[in-house]
């Protein structure tokens, strides 16, 4: 069931919406696997109540701003992100509170695409009689929770892969040097990335050559969420005393076996799985993406080398990736930052699109989306 937009709004209904999405923003790095929601609520060209959704579990954006309103909430217009939930979940339904409250009039940024919800939330309050619309800063709104969307609509989690390389087009020394290519704003801004992620992917080869925690370590955050960390370890090589089992934080290892070595990696606190093997009996990569949908991924960041990166651009499962440039040289033995063999004829080349480009520090971050 959809809902007919109110168009056309009017500049105010566009600078609250705007405010709206800003307190949205709040709930980047903690709502996982709930979506980011804000909402405003106004009366007599006044807000009289804001707030947005903080954790999974915790009010709604909704609820905290019929909180802060209290009886000025009868008669004002709730200008929110997302369409407002209208069935039982951790919490109560949103659209019974609107309506209890006495809500005169609801602007949602764009309607939810949980099939649990999809035009429900909205449908109700219209037929209580409620003026309802949509569709007011729907693109700003999507790019917010473009995880969630995704999920919601395909089972899969949105992917962003991190490179980092040198003006050369180096990840590494041919020894496996890496660190550090990029200076310590770039990485800073990783570590952004990777709070605001559901699960961090990578490979059991990078466990062995680096030995990485993945972890979150931000020192302005006062709590911080640990995302999950995945690892694609077909033949369980991945030891016991890796960096990436120990807390905080909790470990998947993705493989293709049972066995003593599974034992001994749940022993040492890692949750294994067994998935389908592909042709060249690597964990097949589909699976990978429908399992991390199934634990409520909304969006992964892949930090990875050339063969798993390689393999994902070939199976086309990114949708977007961050290169960090930094400005130096690693020469021509320096090791690149996909693997993909056969690409022979510019015919063969995958062809993006650059998306976003900024310097972060003395580094250039760029972002490229894939083509349509």
């Amino acid at each position: 069931m959809s809902s007919p937009s109110m168009l056309p709004y009017t500049p105010a209904d566009a600078r609250y919406m705007a405010r709206a999405l800003r307190l949205a923003e709040n709930g980047l790095d903690t709502t996982h696997p709930n979506p980011r929601v804000g909402c405003v609520l106004v009366k007599n060209d006044r807000i009289v109540g804001e707030g947005w959704h903080q954790r999974a579990g915790g009010p709604h954006a909704e609820i905290e701003a019929l909180r802060r309103a209290g009886e000025a909430a009868r008669g004002a217009t709730a200008y929110v992100t997302l369409e407002p939930c209208c069935h039982h979940g951790r919490t109560p339904p949103c659209s019974d509170a609107l309506l209890a409250a006495g809500v005169a009039r609801v602007v949602a940024a764009m309607t939810d695409p949980n099939p649990r919800v999809s035009g429900g939330g909205l449908g109700q309050l219209r037929e209580s009689g409620v003026e309802v619309g949509s569709g007011l800063l729907e693109s700003e709104a999507e790019k917010l929770n473009r995880g969630f969307i995704k999920r919601m609509r395909t089972g899969r989690p949105y992917v962003i892969s991190k490179l980092a390389m040198s003006m050369d087009g180096r990840t590494a020394m041919a020894s496996g040097e890496s660190q550090w290519i990029t200076g310590p704003e770039a990485r800073r801004d990783v570590h952004r990335l990777r709070a605001r992620s559901s699960a961090i992917l990578t490979g059991v080869d990078t466990v062995l050559a680096d030995d990485p925690a993945l972890t979150v370590r931000i020192d302005d955050l006062e709590t911080v969420r640990q995302p999950l960390r995945v690892v694609l370890d077909s033949a369980l090589r991945t030891p016991a005393s890796a960096k990436m089992l120990a807390p905080p934080g909790s470990t998947l290892i993705l493989g293709c076996q049972h066995g003593e070595k599974a034992e001994a990696l749940r022993t040492a606190g890692a949750d294994v799985r067994v998935l389908p093997a592909s042709a060249d009996g690597r964990v097949d990569l589909h699976a990978v993406l429908d399992e991390l949908g199934r634990l409520e991924c909304n969006e992964l960041m892949v930090e990875a080398g050339a063969t798993l990166n390689g393999a994902l651009l070939l199976a086309g499962l990114v949708d977007e990736w961050w290169v960090y440039l930094a400005p130096c040289i690693l020469g021509d033995r320096g090791r690149g930052l996909f693997h993909l063999p056969g690409l022979e004829r510019m015919a063969d080349r995958y062809d993006l699109t650059l998306a976003d480009s900024r310097q972060v520090g003395k580094d250039m971050r760029m972002k490229f989306l894939k083509n349509p």
